[in-house]
């Protein structure tokens, strides 16, 4: 018996040495994931995470087990500019940060329901696991939503206040007032709803009311005359609701809504990012490469479009990882800087910054506003040459045939050609006005420009290599609608006049995006406004005098017109205020295209409508308060989405948004927060390196770059969106 309680008792301390044994081995283990552990260079780490020697991978997991869909991010100040990586776990919270070049590097978590993680430093070729910092309420989650989930928390007035509130301007309508707020308006400049605009900035000053605080805040730097003029024009309302919103959230109110974590194939998106330029002016936009051979300049440099903040064109060299400059001239040293009168930015503040007080930290002439390479890598750019009095084979003493059926005495900007082999930088007078530029489908490479106001004009570039004579190479055309149906262009009546069955009627339609068709050699524009159109010009014989153009009016419930895109079947995609992303496909069209009743809204069944992700407004049903600046259609599935897939700048989403297989896909850039795009480009650096050698880019393009996450300093970022075949491949 004392035998067999000797054995009991040596049989339990064995199973408590056991016991014990595993309980540690599980303590060093949540140890080292708690502390990221480092462990082997290449083959299979934890999971089967396989890594290269330029990779970073493992496994996310916090106390609720692995994270799916969270962001990993990889940052380094060790390069010539600051470079970012970030990526998604997939379902198993594995991740692997692919094509790292060689430096130190610090690695967070960042999610949904989420704080950051601890940084972390490591280096590629390890493994590194990580654990995820669960948020401790509703409040710290919150801080890293989307911009649209906070916006959507401003007030918009319900339609019965319109013609009866004092406060709101009497001739205003409800999608007036939303395509003023939205991407034709305040967020046509800036990403409302991020941390620096939903807050205050203290360094303005104290102020009774935040109603004070906001007039004050819009009188703030160069560009103060245009915002405090569309918010007067709007009424005082426009104020006051701005002031309730800031003030609900100062108080703690949150949004209603919450986004869910990257799904499906938004868990394959890679982005890498890049600072370039400088800490104290924007970027438009950018280019990468020709939208019809985007193979072109491929690994090449990235070009920027500074617009009013400089005349300093930057340069990104995303291989050597190198940001530089050229200074681009002007034709007259003489010519009035490119601010003030007949500009939306002025020439001073109007009052001091809460970041650069009385600084003008914008002195440009060029207003370099957006740009095309060619075929031969030439950089094409919508740029002023000279002041704004045209010369005189622009006016009606012109022998040229454009200037003789429609002088134009004066534009703001007009069009410069720079080599980046040789650094030529030619001057070429356009008497039209440039705004965006495209290359058409045709033997001439001709440049179609947006810009022209009452013309849309185009410039004739193979003549122009030949020739020189800006004169000789370039053409316009008034507007003109086939009313008469007769299918020529014959006299016509002028806008403000009434449809005569027997003439033509021109129209004013600026084209804000211009888009030349790959099917039949017309050329279409998008006409910013509420509710805005598109418009087809076809040429004709002798585009001067031939050319005839169709309106085709948005019909509700899209309205709010901005930048838009062709596809390869002549479908065309706009951005709207809306709230939806737009096409309109002329093919679907019933009835006459011309004729006294073709005048905008003869063909509604021509259009579609599809909602941006993203909360929407209260009080206004099923609506998406994105406010999207631009649509680009991926007509050589450069992204790996397909062929023809729209895309469109998710200017309160943080990114970017496809329409592929019938759903909205996000390409979202979760940090720095604030991501803020006016366009993108694509380009397939090497067809035959799969989803390495291809993406998108797009520059961060806020008009003020210290507003994104990290404040004052910050520098314009550009952005590469790449699609993988799943979370871990390299």
């Amino acid at each position: 018996m004392a035998q067999r309680r000797r054995l009991e008792s040596f049989v339990l301390r064995a199973m408590g040495i056991v016991a014990s044994l595993i309980v540690l081995s599980a303590i060093v283990a949540i140890g080292h994931a708690r502390q990221g552990s480092q462990s082997g260079s290449g083959g299979a780490g934890a999971l089967g995470v396989k890594l290269d020697s330029d990779d970073i991978g493992g496994v996310v997991t916090s106390s609720k087990g692995p994270e799916a869909g969270v962001w990993v991010i990889a940052e380094t100040h060790d390069l010539p500019v600051r470079f970012i990586k970030i990526v998604v776990t997939d379902d198993r919270g594995r991740y692997l940060i692919p094509e790292l070049p060689k430096a130190t590097y610090s690695v967070w978590v960042r999610g949904y329901g989420l704080v950051d993680s601890p940084k972390v430093m490591a280096e590629p070729g390890k493994q590194l696991n990580l654990t995820a910092t669960l948020a401790p309420d509703d409040a710290s989650a919150a801080k890293y939503y989307p911009a649209v989930y906070w916006y959507s928390m401003l007030k918009i007035p319900a339609k019965e206040e319109f013609g009866k509130n004092p406060g709101i301007s009497a001739k205003m309508t409800q999608t007036e007032w939303l395509n003023d707020m939205k991407n034709n308006g305040c967020v046509g400049c800036h990403q409302l709803g991020q941390l620096s605009t939903r807050t205050i900035e203290p360094q303005l000053g104290h102020f009774s009311n935040s109603e004070q605080a906001w007039a004050r805040r819009v009188q703030s730097g160069q560009a103060a005359q245009f915002m405090i003029g569309q918010l007067t024009e709007m009424g005082t309302l426009s104020i006051k609701n701005l002031a309730d919103w800031t003030d609900r959230i100062a108080k703690g109110e949150l949004p209603q809504a919450k986004p869910q974590r990257p799904e499906g194939l938004e868990r394959n998106i890679v982005v890498t990012l890049r600072d370039w330029m400088d800490e104290k002016h924007y970027l438009h936009d950018l280019i990468a490469s020709d939208k019809r051979y985007p193979t072109v300049n491929g690994y090449g440099p990235l070009y920027g479009s500074p617009e009013y903040s400089s005349d300093n064109i930057p340069i990104l060299d995303p291989v050597k990882n190198t940001a530089t400059s050229f200074h681009a001239p002007v034709r007259d040293p003489d010519m009035p800087l490119s601010l003030g009168p007949g500009h939306i930015a002025a020439l001073k503040p109007l009052m001091p910054s809460a970041y650069w007080g009385d600084e003008a930290i914008w002195s440009q002439r060029i207003n370099n506003h957006n740009s095309m390479i060619g075929r031969d890598g030439r950089l094409w750019l919508a740029a002023a040459v000279r002041g704004p009095n045209n010369p005189d084979f622009c006016k009606a003493s012109s022998d040229i045939p454009s200037g003789k059926l429609f002088p134009l005495d004066k534009n703001m900007r007009e069009i410069a050609v720079y080599n980046p082999k040789t650094g030529d930088y030619q001057f070429i007078d356009t008497c039209f006005g440039t705004h965006h530029v495209q290359f058409g489908f045709d033997a001439n490479d001709t440049l179609w420009a947006s810009g022209g106001g009452p013309v849309v004009g185009w410039l004739n570039t193979k003549m122009w290599d030949a020739t020189h004579d800006a004169a000789k190479s370039q053409g316009w055309t008034a507007m003109i609608l086939d009313t008469n149906g007769n299918g020529k262009r014959d006299d016509y009546v002028e806008p403000n006049q009434p449809v005569d069955p027997t003439k033509d009627k021109r129209i004013v339609a600026s084209f804000y995006a211009v888009m030349p068709s790959p099917t039949d050699g017309s050329v279409w524009g998008a006409s910013r406004g509420n509710p805005g159109a598109v418009v087809r010009i076809a040429p004709g014989s002798h585009p001067p005098e031939t050319a005839l153009a169709e309106l085709y009016n948005v019909p509700l419930p899209g309205f709010g017109v901005r930048g838009g895109d062709i596809d390869s079947k002549g479908v065309v995609w706009v951005s709207l205020a809306s709230g939806h992303l737009g096409s309109f496909d002329r093919s679907k069209c019933k009835g006459p295209l011309n004729g006294p009743k073709a005048t905008g809204d003869h063909c509604p069944e021509g259009w579609s409508f599809y909602k941006y992700p993203g909360p929407g407004f209260e009080g206004l049903g099923d609506n998406s308060a994105e406010s999207s600046y631009y649509t680009w259609v991926d007509q050589h599935n450069i992204l790996g989405l397909g062929n023809d897939v729209p895309m469109s700048t998710g200017n309160l989403n943080d990114g970017l948004i496809a329409y592929a297989n019938g759903r909205m896909v996000v390409l979202r850039v979760p940090y720095p927060l604030g991501f803020y795009a006016k366009g993108f480009d694509g380009r397939i650096d090497d067809a035959q390196a799969g989803w390495k050698g291809r993406g998108l880019w797009a520059a961060n393009g806020d008009r003020v770059p210290w507003l994104i996450e990290g404040g004052k300093g910050t520098k314009p970022l550009a952005a590469h969106f790449q699609l993988r075949p799943d979370p871990l491949a390299k």
